[in-house]
């Protein structure tokens, strides 16, 4: 009996030394492993320094780390130690997402990652204080963060072909230097207060989006000279648009307008206009130029067609009151003869 409880005892022993020297040697393998793992990375983060050091370019006088048609889905932490670079230009890289470590980068004054497939802005991006210009078109981004508004410097703003952005954090309009906006090609239905109210923008672009109408305040613009909503469903336009003294370039073509107010008159600080495309309900015919060289640079629905217009806008406005007054007068049965006669 003592006999077999020595013997179990002893097995017992034994399997505990195994157990303990298996264990060891598992812990000590998975520590090699990591260790090997870590030299990897290790590795292929050097070769990506590497790789993002050859594409490291200095134009007048600024540093620019310029990338395309390559495949960087993601950025390595690496980049960290090029924290002198002043341009991002990172085009058709297959880039999923703007690392979370960009606000580590103060001295950026340009961020370009247009053509790409990001999904959202982080909100580090708002301590880039000397950021200049943001250009994100051509990507899938569907919300701006309102931490945007933190990047003072900030003067072009491009967010085009994104297609489902529909809307902006009304801080924005805290962008005091902001001057150029694209919002051209995403889901908006109507402009912004943020963009409304922002005091410096001069260009704005919100072509092919889903506008129906423009606000009464579109007026608070007052430094905007170039406006673009090509390829809208606006139906008609606000009489306080005559109050946007600055305005010189305004396109219209392919929306739903059916007139053109007589306002537009007074807005002589107009050059360019484009109504193409628009269901206007009076059909207009401009005279024929002098010669043919102005003939051919004429914009057939531009400035002097938009003019032209309003003229005759004028004149079946008096038709139709003229003939009120005499049906008014002399009665519907004389008014009919007159017009048969």
């Amino acid at each position: 009996m003592s006999e077999n409880v020595v013997s179990t005892g002893a097995v017992n022993a034994v399997k505990e030394v195994w157990e303990k020297r298996i264990k060891k040697l598992n812990e000590d393998l998975k520590r090699e492993k990591e260790f090997q793992q870590k030299l990897v990375r290790i590795w292929e983060e050097r070769v990506c320094l590497t790789k993002l050091r050859e594409k490291v370019t200095k134009e007048d006088g600024r540093v620019i780390l310029k990338i395309e048609k390559e495949e960087w889905k993601t950025l390595p932490s690496s980049l960290l130690k090029l924290n002198q670079l002043q341009e991002w230009q990172l085009h058709r890289i297959g880039l999923l997402k703007i690392p979370e470590f960009i606000g580590r980068f103060q001295n950026l004054i340009v961020l370009d990652l247009s053509r790409n497939t990001i999904t959202e802005i982080p909100r580090g991006i708002g301590l880039l204080t000397r950021l200049q210009e943001l250009i994100l078109s051509y990507n899938r981004i569907k919300t701006v963060p309102m931490e945007l508004s933190y990047c003072a410097s900030l003067e072009k703003l491009e967010l085009a072909v994104n297609r489902d952005i529909s809307d902006l954090p009304q801080e924005l309009s805290n962008l005091l230097k902001l001057t150029h906006l694209d919002l051209s090609m995403n889901l908006f239905t109507t402009i912004p207060p943020a963009v409304l109210n922002m005091p410096a923008l001069e260009w704005l672009d919100m072509g092919s989006n889903r506008l129906e109408q423009l606000p009464d305040t579109i007026e608070r613009m007052q430094n905007l000279h170039t406006l673009w909503l090509q390829r809208n469903e606006i139906t008609c336009l606000p009489e306080t648009i005559s109050s946007m003294k600055n305005l010189s370039t305004l396109v219209l073509s392919n929306n739903k307008l059916q007139d053109i107010p007589v306002c537009m008159e007074k807005m002589t600080n107009l050059r360019f206009v484009n109504f193409r495309d628009n269901p206007l309900k009076l059909e207009v015919t401009l005279p024929p130029s002098e010669n043919i060289e102005e003939e051919e640079e004429r914009e057939l629905f531009g400035l002097q067609f938009m003019h032209t217009y309003i003229q005759e806008s004028r004149r079946a406005e008096y038709l139709v009151l003229l003939s009120e007054t005499f049906i008014k007068l002399n009665g519907p049965q004389d008014f009919i003869s007159v017009i048969l006669v």
